[in-house]
């Protein structure tokens, strides 16, 4: 392979990471309430403690960017015609980005949101059934995490029923397996605060 082409790889890994380092709960929380979402709530830098602490119209804009930047980061790799991998890869960057961000100490949010737009971009019917699901779930539930489990689990059941490539369905449940994942790691800093 030539090596301006695996330049280009690296740079659109790099770019993705980037990207979804922009820290959108932080910067909209400072702009609408002049706080930092860090000490605010769960401390958690996502949709969820923005719309909890600050209110849905801010939560709501905050899960569109992040949604956002997980599918703008697919559809790079996809503009720059690289194959399926490593468009999972710039998948894979994104989150990291967005739950280790570089403008934010590395911290961040648990990256379902991002997740959710990688989905969206990778493989948009089941994605958009199972964002359909969680929606009318959480109205009926308020339960957000439970609402996520069965959005995600009937995306990934239609990516298998739908004959997906089995990298691809592989892949996407690995990446949703990160935000649990991101939650057991960010759970002694949400104690930490809850306590002080």
């Amino acid at each position: 392979m030539p090596t301006d082409q695996w330049g280009l790889k690296v740079l659109v890994l790099l770019a993705a990471y980037v990207l979804g380092s922009i820290p959108s709960a932080l910067i909209l929380s400072r702009l609408v309430a002049d706080v930092d979402i860090r000490e605010l709530g769960d401390a958690n830098m996502g949709a969820r403690n923005v719309s909890r602490t600050l209110g849905w119209k801010p939560g709501v804009a905050v899960a569109l960017v992040d949604v956002s930047k997980g599918g703008l980061a697919v559809l790079l790799a996809q503009a720059c015609g690289l194959d399926l991998g490593w468009r999972i890869g710039a998948g894979y960057c994104v989150v990291l980005g967005h739950d280790f961000s570089l403008f934010a100490g590395l911290r961040g949010g648990q990256g379902l949101a991002t997740t959710a737009g990688v989905l969206l971009a990778l493989v948009p019917e089941e994605a958009l059934v199972g964002l359909v699901v969680y929606g009318l779930f959480f109205l009926v539930t308020r339960h957000s995490d439970l609402s996520a489990g069965v959005g995600t689990g009937l995306a990934v059941f239609l990516m298998w029923r739908w004959g997906e490539p089995l990298v691809l369905l592989i892949s996407m449940v690995a990446l949703i397996l990160t935000v649990p994942a991101k939650m057991l790691l960010d759970r002694p800093r949400r104690l930490h605060v809850r306590g002080a």
